[in-house]
């Protein structure tokens, strides 16, 4: 406990506001910090009171760093397109407009225009998406875990039958440290792992199936890839196993490819609804902010009868998309299906997704050669290189698309030092270091964006002309 000499030395919370103002945060999170930071000086009775700037200084940092935590726009240029930690598909002008529209007042979210009475959620994006998937039917929920824990749950609660069969090979680790396994337990069911990492065949299935089985599962390995003595058998195989076995089979497909990817972008390709559900699955699963290109949900798909019983499902609500992402949804969706009307002018380019995949590299070199010629009298020494982009998001792990990107062998060799004060500049601009160099991949940065990369890329050059040795954190004394 403080003693009250104690206490009198410590500033007060309006003298310690004064000197922090004005500060980039609301008032009151001001006063919390403070109050937060007095509190741990005045129990902290072992150690000396620092003295009043440092307190402002270490106060000042905090607000900063608190400030730095709010959602903004970046400049992405590390090649990655469905990049998770910065957001994953970015959303086009359309849908945008779309969710602006419905935001800025009231609508038919659950009102029939027609009837005049209560309508339901959803109703134009589940239509629109079971078309673009093949299916029956089709709804969404939040994201694409809970899509998965949906399902599950469904299957396996008051069933009686609480066994999920799946593959060793599929119990993977996904973004954020979630395991699928975790995922699994999480609804209440019981895993019946079958076969080895890299073997299970047709017989591990039909073995398993047994009365205690709720759903045979398969889950797209997404981030990794195996090759060599590899087998699985084919989704058609598996469905008529799970048929004979009078079990439904789900397919997690993680991307949810709405097109050929290797007929449009030459990449690897990626299991489609379609496909799976014509192989004979019973229900698919994806997420709608990776090959989709749109806001984080998790589409269903399958048949009427299976979607109907997980919309009546009283966790459905609990997990069910709010105006905004059926908005931005349904733009999306209306984006896929004006482009399958008029088949000769392949996917929607509308969905910035598909256009940074379809984007040639002749575009980017020449962007790249621009921006070089601009920069030029900044003295940032700055080579126009080929590079390699990836989709990201656990997608076509295999699959890199030629790129074009801007290598610059920073001053003193501190490339972290570098990237670190494009990361602080506004808005900031998020590269990568390769061969102790800063890259700034093209194909992920919109034309758009090239004139605030260029100030952005002066104004580091300048602050490291003015700043001296001391301009990059990281260089020696």
């Amino acid at each position: 406990m403080a003693t009250p000499a104690r206490q009198r030395a410590l500033p007060s919370v309006e003298r310690i506001l004064k000197a922090l103002e004005p500060f980039d945060v609301p008032r009151p999170m001001a006063v919390r910090l403070v109050r937060d930071r007095l509190a741990s000086a005045r129990g902290a009775t072992d150690t000396p009171i620092p003295a009043f700037e440092v307190f402002i200084h270490d106060l000042r940092r905090e607000l900063q760093e608190l400030a730095e935590t709010r959602l903004q726009p970046v400049i992405n240029g590390t090649g990655i397109l469905a990049h998770t930690n910065l957001g994953r598909a970015p959303l086009g002008d359309d849908l945008v407009e779309s969710v602006r529209s419905v935001a800025l007042g009231y609508s038919n979210l659950e009102i029939s225009l027609i009837h005049g009475r209560r309508g339901h959620r959803g109703a134009y994006v589940e239509h629109g998406l079971a078309l673009l998937c093949q299916a029956e039917a089709a709804t969404v929920v939040n994201n694409g875990a809970a899509a998965l824990v949906l399902i599950l749950h469904h299957l396996t609660a008051g069933s009686g039958r609480h066994e999920v069969v799946i593959s060793r090979g599929e119990l993977i680790q996904i973004g954020g440290g979630f395991r699928i396994p975790d995922i699994l337990q999480t609804s209440g069911a019981q895993l019946r792992e079958i076969g080895t990492t890299n073997q299970t065949s047709i017989q591990d299935y039909r073995r398993a199936i047994g009365t205690q089985t709720a759903l045979v599962l398969r889950v797209h390995p997404s981030n990794f890839y195996m090759e060599g003595f590899v087998d699985r058998p084919a989704d058609a195989e598996v469905a008529a196993a799970a048929k004979v076995g009078g079990v439904p089979f789900v397919v997690d497909l993680g991307s949810g490819a709405l097109m050929d990817l290797t007929a449009v972008a030459g990449l690897h390709s990626e299991p489609m609804p379609g496909q799976t559900l014509a192989a004979g699955a019973d229900l698919v699963c994806f997420s709608g902010d990776k090959l989709l290109g749109g806001p984080q949900a998790g589409i269903i798909a399958g048949s009427r009868s299976w979607i109907d019983r997980l919309k009546a499902d009283p966790l459905f609500r609990a997990l069910r998309c709010d105006k905004l992402v059926f908005a931005a949804l349904q733009a999306t969706i209306d984006a896929y299906l004006h482009a399958a009307a008029r088949r000769d002018a392949g996917p929607p380019k509308t969905v910035p997704m598909v256009n940074l995949m379809l984007t040639p590299v002749a575009d980017l070199r020449a962007r790249a050669v621009t921006l070089q010629e601009r920069l030029r009298p900044s003295g940032l020494v700055m080579e126009v290189r080929a590079s390699d982009s990836q989709i990201g998001g656990g997608v076509c792990p295999r699959s890199s698309m030629p790129s074009i990107a801007l290598r610059i062998p920073p001053p003193r060799g501190n490339a972290e030092g570098f990237l670190d004060l494009l990361r602080k500049h506004r808005p900031p601009v998020i590269g990568r270091v390769s061969d102790g160099c800063c890259w700034i991949d093209l194909r992920t940065v919109f034309p758009s964006q090239d004139e605030t990369l260029v100030c952005a890329l002066q104004a580091v050059a300048q602050e490291l002309s003015a700043g001296g040795p001391t301009a990059m954190s990281g260089d020696a004394p």
